[in-house]
């Protein structure tokens, strides 16, 4: 007699989709063992490039040699990248939005094209004008300034805007010791002191303030914050590794002086080495680190798969290992990037700390002592580095503890659920930190269940859904929470912790994604969503899907035999559409689901493979027997 559970679900067929999705994900390994990905081309971060050139070679003649290549193409890539509403998205998947659509105009009249793309420019102004506008502008980020003055000082400029109307920055308070700077309560995020200099020395410069006092004062303290801007440059010249931040830097500096100076001959340098071959910028170089480690995650386990060694030295190497200059991040933390302007951060970290733990666990035989004593030594430094950076509050923020007064800097439930993973994971091999990190993850799991909202769900801070009000995406954030609130219920070392509070939060947020299935079986998506397979346009993403199966698929075995079953039918409508994508390979195809600085859309090429392999891990090595029972 055949089970009812077995004919629920194709094991063979699931089976079939993983091993499809990890030799695709091998293939897309380079020689040195890592994954680098690819992200999305951007028009906002192309039109900024064009600009910061534009302005500098306005500075230094002899520069337009060089970059006006450059410009030019970059200007025809932004013809081609406009929407038929004439506005201009983050991404070549993305709804128009005002300020890239600023930045658009902004770049063609800095190169000096507003006749070429007279056309083009009409139709922008249509768009920003149904747009609301500069009142638009300001609505999109509110009380937070970290985008909004770069585009006015972009605009000013170009002579779109006086430059009285570009609010001036306190440039001085980079001034202060860098551990003072959480206290300056600073009108931009912590990622963004290199625009508070050069954009608030420009304001300074264009405009300056009518009180000598006031000029005298901060005239003192000029050459002492560009100083600053010099110690926060990494090698690679570009701020973060990020085109927007790094032009910012640029055109502002340039546009005061200091065209000639080292600060933005190495700005140069960056855009010049990072433009892509048609004509495009990308939103940063590459997410290296943070994509390897959601690739040994989804492959570890695979029986036809092998991580190397050489990939788990690799990312060992990518620690920081020294005080951060950027942030003042003390070592032990990973960034998003293995290049020199990668910042350690509170989502990279914990990635990594989960790939080495899984990596180890699966691969014993591999491992030297050599190796061996690698590993432990860089997570115990890794571990250490997430407990002193957690906040008051118990939750996560990205890289500075006590940074939270503006949107990107404060904690994150996203943050803080992958957090508390990574610490029950080590919590077993640390006795002597037993006490400390057990307090971590109480506090961190407080933060939780105060953040959970009535309908059950969470929101996460770096990544959103463009179909939804306010770009939020309850999807992605609860299922991140609940793959943590399961690890905490499954894991000897953290059982302790597990309470009523936490079963009820599990179970309102797995009601939470049962009842937001999309008809067609998964999640997410909207009406921008379209896949290369379907004919007509899919209302889910492969993105979404996959971290809703996996955080399912986590809490599955813990549930009760009425809960059970519909998550169980839920889940077996959701691996049908999952695996039909796989096999018909729409994971091709990525969805900006992400959130860059500034609530700057991205998708990233490797998104769909990594996640979608680790649903189907979770599957296969772990749930598909549960489900047999």
């Amino acid at each position: 007699m055949s089970n009812p559970h077995e004919e629920m679900f194709d094991r063979p067929r699931i089976k079939a989709a993983y091993a499809k999705l990890c030799k695709q994900l091998l293939a897309m390994q380079n020689a040195q063992g890592y994954w680098e990905g690819k992200l999305s081309n951007s028009a906002l971060s192309t039109a900024t490039a064009i600009s910061a050139l534009s302005v500098q070679q306005t500075a230094i003649p002899r520069l337009a040699s060089e970059s006006q290549t450059l410009i030019d193409r970059g200007c025809d890539y932004l013809q081609a990248a406009q929407n038929s509403d004439g506005g201009f998205g983050d991404t070549d998947r993305s709804y128009s939005n005002i300020a890239t659509t600023y930045l658009a105009l902004a770049a063609w009249e800095l190169a000096g094209h507003t006749k070429k793309f007279s056309v083009e420019r009409n139709r922008a102004w249509q768009y920003i004008e149904q747009a609301g506008a500069w009142d638009g502008l300001k609505k999109r980020y509110g009380k937070d300034k970290t985008f909004v003055v770069p585009i006015l000082s972009n605009c000013a400029l170009a002579n779109l805007v006086p430059w009285d109307q570009v609010p001036p920055l306190p440039f001085e308070a980079a001034a202060l010791p860098q551990s003072w700077y959480r206290f300056a309560k600073m009108p931009v995020v912590s990622y963004a002191i290199p625009a508070l200099v050069a954009i608030g020395q420009a304001r300074f410069y264009h405009a300056p303030p009518k009180n000598p006092f006031s000029r005298f004062v901060r005239n003192l303290v000029v050459k002492r914050t560009r100083r600053v801007l010099e110690s926060m440059q990494p090698q690679s010249g570009g701020y973060l590794e990020a085109t927007p931040l790094t032009s910012f830097v640029l055109m502002n500096l340039s546009s005061i002086g200091q065209a000639n100076s080292q600060v933005a001959l190495e700005c140069r340098k960056f855009l010049i080495d990072s433009v892509q071959s048609d004509g495009s910028w990308p939103i940063d170089t590459n997410l290296a680190t943070w994509v390897t480690s959601l690739s040994i995650h989804g492959l570890v386990g695979f029986e036809e798969s092998k991580v190397e060694p050489k990939t788990i030295d690799w990312l060992l190497n990518c620690q920081h290992r020294t005080r951060h200059p950027f942030t003042g991040a003390e070592p032990g933390g990973w960034g998003w990037t293995n290049l020199s302007g990668a910042v350690p951060d509170a989502d990279d970290t914990p990635a990594a700390l989960i790939a080495l733990h899984e990596w180890r666990e699966n691969q014993v035989a591999q491992i030297t002592n050599d190796l061996q004593s690698k590993i432990q030594s860089a997570t115990r430094q890794g571990v250490e580095w997430l407990l002193k950076l957690q906040n008051r509050d118990g939750g996560w923020p990205t890289f500075c503890r006590g940074w939270g007064q503006l949107p990107f800097d404060r904690s994150g439930a996203d943050l803080t659920a992958h957090a508390i993973r990574a610490l029950i994971l080590w919590l077993p091999e640390m006795p002597n930190e037993s006490q400390a990190i057990q307090r971590s993850i109480q506090r961190g799991i407080d933060f939780l269940l105060r953040q959970q909202r009535s309908d059950g769900s969470w929101l996460p801070l770096w990544f959103g859904n463009q179909d939804l009000e306010d770009d939020i995406n309850p999807t992605y954030g609860t299922s991140k929470v609940l793959l943590a609130l399961a690890a905490i219920q499954k894991r000897p070392a953290s059982k302790r912790l597990c309470n009523e509070r936490v079963i009820s939060a599990t179970e309102l947020g797995l009601q939470f994604l049962i009842q937001n299935q999309n008809k067609d079986g998964g999640w997410g998506g909207g009406p921008s969503v379209s896949y290369p397979s379907l004919e007509r346009l899919s209302q889910s993403t492969i993105e979404e899907t996959s971290v809703a199966i996996e955080a399912i698929c986590d809490c599955i075995s813990n549930l009760q035999e009425r809960k059970y079953t519909n998550a169980k039918e839920s889940l077996q409508r959701s691996m049908n559409w999952l695996v039909e994508r796989i096999e018909k390979d729409d994971c091709s195809h990525s969805q900006p689901i992400g959130f860059y600085f500034a609530k700057l859309w991205y998708h990233e090429q490797i998104y769909p493979y990594v996640f979608a392999a680790a649903a189907l891990k979770k599957w296969v090595a772990e749930i598909s027997y549960v489900l047999l029972r």
